[in-house]
């Protein structure tokens, strides 16, 4: 599936149920709703620090993690928001 930049973008299937940004117990984001339970609390998706999040799924054979606030962070350093926006690489310089 593409985004409407064309870019790829990960879907929600039987087969990786976890790309949609819900883990239950931790974050509900899809519907909008944060449960976060971690002391203290993750920061948002929105938010400016959403990747110091922590992780509920880690792929790393894949490049890919799942943060407690539904982010989907990747290797390369680009981000999938829940409600499916695309975040480019951001590396630091150099």
């Amino acid at each position: 599936m593409r985004d409407r930049n064309g870019s790829k973008v990960l879907v929600r299937s039987r087969k990786n149920p976890m790309v949609a940004g819900v883990c239950a117990g931790a974050a509900e984001s899809f519907g909008g709703i944060m449960n976060c339970p971690h002391q203290p609390p993750c920061p948002p998706a929105d938010a400016p620090d959403c990747e110091a999040a922590h992780v509920v799924a880690a792929h790393p054979e894949q490049g890919w993690s799942l943060l407690c606030n539904g982010v989907v962070v990747f290797e390369d350093t680009g981000d999938l928001l829940p409600d499916g926006r695309i975040v480019a690489p951001h590396r630091a310089a150099a």
